[in-house]
């Protein structure tokens, strides 16, 4: 147990607890904790989108081979499993905010480990470092979920991918603005802009509240109430949520103290028993359902385009380095501008409808591109209109992918799970996408010398449209609910099973 004093009463004069703050105020206040920790979303994104154009270099510059080249575009998504497999246990031990911290530390070593490299070996180093802090990037969607108002948490949680995007666009354009430099310094340079985000990262989370309901799991209700006291309209929401956040970490109504004592067990080794040993059926039904999108996420090919989208378009019949980029450049703008989609009417249509029609748009749209492959190899026509197809492919493609199953995966995932679950739950969820985006990326080259590169996208296309099967089928909405309520949401088959014997009925 943790020994604490828990003979004060939650204060209702503190400082904070007075605020006069109206709701706007606090709106912009969850607004900029979510901006500031969906930085290391955009280290993510950068960190994988500079790799686009800066394999061009790395591979004159060290002469590389293309296996070589294959494996370490893709390793990186596998060293993160380190990162995602602990960055759960390091939030739950912690805190939220300080894993935050830890991770803008970790995107700051790994870029500098790559820009001062001078052979494979400690640009694989380099890697494994940024790796670890993409794995530890899981915790942004729990923290913005955590101190998300319930109107704007579909907004708030899709900061996250917005800011991937924002960072993959950014490092298109270090790509793009650096490739006249000479092959030695061009690639250093462009790994090396990487670490002024996570400077800011590093100094922006000394500003941001932790998450009230990990306060509340260390029981610390005190200062979980002064924090959403700051995030909701009101005293009286406050106090409303708190009740509902303790009924959630199990601690009683009638604690009322500043700091109650909670089992020590609840949050190390009975996490993994509730989670993978001796699931309820409500928790096994949730896990499914995370790994699951997890997995169709990145296994429709959305890294085979960020990543490949050069070898893409020359296949498509395009030659010059400049052409290729400034198509991969705007591929980058296009994913980032149909983000904000998403973000707006993710809480006004609906989480569920947004993945169903993205999925649908995807799938359609790897046929298309798929075509466009088939028709323009080896074609002795006139290759223009085969190039512009395949572009407008890409481009629909990844706007569906932006509009859908892109932002949502971790929105969804972050909210569905439990309370006393939700930062390893979703750590194994961004286990399960960073291990198939990385045998996704690490395999398409050899993929498409196997079945042609129309055939790659043909596969991936039918994964799409599998995806779209499972949301239409699996998943309820969660659209206007509370993260409590949602916990009810997915149990209530559970409930109801263990009620048909007296006759009750289960709300929701």
């Amino acid at each position: 147990m943790v020994q604490t004093d828990t003979s004060r009463e939650i204060s209702l004069t503190h400082p904070l607890l007075k605020s006069d703050l109206k709701g706007p105020c606090k709106t912009k206040y969850a607004v900029v904790s979510a901006i500031i920790a969906s930085m290391a979303s955009l280290l993510l994104g950068y960190n994988i989108g500079v790799m686009s154009g800066a394999q061009i270099f790395i591979k004159d510059d060290l002469d590389l081979t293309d296996t070589e080249i294959e494996i370490l575009t893709g390793i990186m998504n596998l060293y993160s499993l380190a990162g995602s497999l602990t960055a759960g246990w390091t939030s739950d031990s912690i805190g939220r905010r300080n894993t935050l911290t830890l991770t803008a530390i970790i995107y700051f070593v790994g870029p500098l480990i790559i820009s001062f490299s001078n052979n494979y070996f400690w640009i694989m180093v380099g890697r494994f470092v940024t790796g670890i802090g993409i794995g530890y990037s899981v915790i942004v969607p729990v923290y913005i979920a955590e101190v998300s108002p319930v109107t704007m948490r579909g907004f708030l949680t899709s900061l996250a991918e917005l800011a991937v995007n924002i960072g993959l666009l950014l490092g298109y354009i270090s790509n793009f603005l650096l490739a006249d430099l000479s092959v030695h310094l061009s690639w250093r340079l462009m790994f090396a802009l990487g670490i002024v985000p996570a400077v800011t990262l590093g100094f922006g989370t000394l500003v941001m509240p932790e998450s009230p309901r990990w306060l509340v799991m260390k029981g610390q209700l005190g200062k979980a109430q002064e924090v959403l006291t700051h995030l909701t309209a009101s005293l009286e929401d406050a106090k409303t949520q708190l009740e509902e956040i303790k009924e959630t970490a199990g601690i009683p109504k009638e604690s009322t103290s500043e700091v109650v004592p909670v089992p020590k067990q609840s949050h190390d080794k009975s996490v993994w028993k509730e989670l993978i040993m001796k699931p309820t059926p409500s928790v096994c039904r949730i896990l499914i359902t995370v790994l699951a999108i997890q997995f169709f996420q990145q296994a429709s090919g959305i890294d085979t385009v960020v990543l490949y989208s050069p070898r893409v378009f020359e296949k498509a019949g395009m030659k010059s380095n400049s052409t290729l980029l400034g198509a991969t450049m705007a591929v980058g703008l296009v994913k980032t501008i149909s983000i904000p989609v998403a973000m707006i009417l993710s809480d006004r249509v609906g989480r569920r409808s947004l993945l169903i029609t993205g999925t649908a748009g995807m799938a359609a749209s790897l046929v298309m591109l798929g075509l466009g492959l088939q028709i323009g190899d080896g074609s002795v026509m006139n290759q223009t209109w085969i190039v512009v197809v395949c572009i407008v492919a890409v481009l629909s493609y990844v706007s569906f992918f932006s509009i859908g199953i892109g932002p949502l995966t971790m929105a969804y995932s972050s909210e569905i799970m439990p309370l006393k679950l939700r930062a390893q739950g979703v750590a194994l969820g961004m286990a399960m996408n960073r291990t198939v985006c990385g045998v996704v990326t690490m395999t398409f080259i050899s993929l498409y010398e196997a079945i042609t590169i129309a055939g790659s996208f043909y596969l991936y296309a039918g994964i799409a449209g599998m995806a779209c099967a499972f949301v239409y089928i699996c998943l309820p909405e969660t659209k206007g609910k509370s993260l409590e309520e949602i916990e009810v949401l997915f149990g209530k088959k559970e409930k109801e099973i263990e009620g048909n014997g007296k006759s009750l009925g289960v709300a929701v």
